[in-house]
């Protein structure tokens, strides 16, 4: 077993965990896992660039997560950043900030590499399940982009589309910096809009339709799944390979585009900082759902970081 550290820092999150990893067959014990709401993709649809603030609690987080992964001892770590530091003209201040405080720089990844990460974090532990079967389809719906992952064992087929529920939310639901509470009909369609074309950009290298599961990854699902059991608190034991039905999902998206924000911050499983973002991300799983005809989604809470900390206990020995 490796002790390793894996931080995946995207355009809404930044997340940690520290776990023991056998690099033989991928099975992880955590050490930690933890979650901070960030926002560093703050404005960047819009400015192109990291927004000072959104930079300042970035840094703040990996403040706190470099006394972590100094506690527990981990031999090594690795950072991988995602779409907002992707597509931002100063992301070399970014970088500069990371090695300053963690001693690594930050690996500013593709989206396939992303994907990549994401399928071999999501599946992994899925292998040998005769109740799921295979192609997989592992969607992991970010602050920023989504990944489309297809394959079996391995990675066959993937692809990043830039929409997620920070950027749809920016782009179609802000009006004079305030989000509009709830979205007017001609918003939720200028949403879908962009949400089907996308779908029409995955669908020219990932054949979404042949997937036999589907597996959905990130904040977007997992919060989808603990409004789907009706939680009293976030709990993800129960959330990790729950199964949600596209009739459900599909209520649940009406629900929260009709909802106000003290309606959905009324929701106990409900993370503050997914608030105003939550039914943007909500409509992309549902819309995937909807083109490839898939009757449920398997929620994993295993995703990209679980990816990242396999490849970092791989590459360490």
């Amino acid at each position: 077993m490796s002790r390793v550290a894996a931080i995946d820092c995207g355009t809404n999150s930044i997340r940690l965990l520290v776990a023991d990893v056998d690099p033989a067959t991928g099975h992880l014990v955590d050490l930690d896992r933890r979650m901070t709401i960030v926002r560093l993709g703050q404005g960047v649809d819009r400015t192109g660039r990291l927004a000072p603030e959104a930079l300042e609690r970035t840094f703040a987080a990996c403040r706190e997560y470099a006394a972590i992964i100094k506690e527990h001892g981990a031999e090594r770590l690795r950072f991988v950043a995602t779409s907002a530091s992707r597509d931002a003209e100063n992301r070399d201040e970014f970088v500069r900030g990371v090695l300053d405080i963690l001693g690594v720089e930050p690996e500013v990844i593709t989206g396939d590499q992303e994907a990549e990460f994401s399928f071999t974090g999501a599946t992994r532990e899925l292998a040998g399940r005769e109740d799921l079967h295979r192609p997989y389809l592992v969607v992991d719906i970010g602050g920023g982009s989504t990944e489309f992952v297809v394959g079996e064992e391995h990675v066959r087929a993937a692809r990043s589309v830039d929409v997620g529920c920070v950027r749809l939310t920016e782009r179609h639901l802000v009006r004079d910096g305030v989000v509009c509470d709830p979205p007017s009909t001609e918003q939720i369609a200028a949403m879908r809009a962009d949400i089907e074309a996308a779908l029409d950009l995955a669908e020219e290298t990932v054949p979404l339709r042949e997937a036999r599961t589907l597996v959905g990854l990130a904040g977007s699902v997992t919060t989808v799944s603990a409004i789907a059991q009706d939680l009293p608190e976030y709990d993800s034991t129960r959330i990790h390979h729950s199964r949600i039905t596209h009739d459900r999902v599909r209520e649940i998206t009406d629900w929260l585009l009709r909802s106000t924000h003290a309606e959905r911050a009324a929701v106990p499983s409900m993370h503050p900082g997914r608030v105003d973002v939550i039914a943007s991300g909500a409509l992309v799983l549902l819309a995937i759902m909807e083109r490839i005809g898939a009757e449920e989604v398997v929620v994993s809470e295993h995703d990209i970081l679980d990816g990242i900390a396999i490849k970092a206990a791989e590459d360490a020995r």
